[in-house]
């Protein structure tokens, strides 16, 4: 059985994510699951999954780091008193 999403709230902050290189994380992420399955599928499993584990955390991070610069901006904006969501909810 599927669920479906009828609405997503996504945070103000979260409007100036750059999209783009989050795709493009993901793309190296993808990449790297690929060297990790061909390791693998020579019989190198230790290597397939430190370069996995070590990835993994890597891509967190950069994806945290996004996530971060995207709220950044958005405080830059509110000071610089912008109009934005949180202005028009309040007024």
């Amino acid at each position: 059985m599927q669920r479906r999403v009828r609405s997503v709230r996504v945070p103000a902050e979260l409007d100036e994510l750059d999209l783009t290189g989050l795709v493009h994380e993901c793309a190296k992420y993808l990449r790297d699951l690929e060297s990790a399955t061909l390791l693998k599928s020579q019989g190198n499993r230790e290597a397939a999954e430190a370069l996995l584990k070590a990835r993994q955390a890597d891509l967190g991070r950069r994806v945290g780091h996004k996530v971060w610069e995207a709220r950044v901006k958005y405080g830059e904006k509110l000071r610089k008193g912008e109009p934005g969501e949180h202005h028009e909810a309040e007024g």
